[in-house]
C-alpha cells in the first residue's frame, strides 16, 4: 500500500466525515473503496458487521417499542435495519 496525500474542499470533506460517522469506517478506507471503485480495481471486501449498542439492564428507550425489556428482540432488529439503510 503506497501513501499519498490530498486536498479536500470543505463540502467533500464534510460529506466524507458523515459517511466515515454514519458506517464506522475511517475517512481513509471510505476514500480507497470509493476510489477503487471508480478507477474499476475494487476487490470484494469483507461484509462488517455493525457495531451494535449494549442491550442490558437499567433504563431504554424506543420510540415505538415500549417496554424495551419486552420487545427487545424487536428493537434489535429494527436498529441493524435502520443502521443498514444509511449505509
Amino acid at each position: 500500500m503506497k501513501r499519498t496525500q490530498i486536498q479536500l474542499d470543505e463540502a467533500t470533506h464534510a460529506a466524507l466525515r458523515k459517511i466515515a460517522y454514519d458506517t464506522g469506517a475511517s475517512m481513509s478506507s471510505i476514500v480507497r473503496d470509493t476510489l477503487s471503485r471508480a478507477l474499476g480495481t475494487a476487490r470484494p471486501r469483507p461484509v462488517r458487521k455493525p457495531k451494535l449498542t449494549f442491550v442490558g439492564a437499567g433504563s431504554s428507550r424506543h420510540p415505538t417499542l415500549e417496554p424495551v425489556s419486552e420487545n427487545h428482540d424487536e428493537a434489535y432488529v429494527q436498529t441493524i435495519e435502520e443502521r443498514l439503510r444509511r449505509r
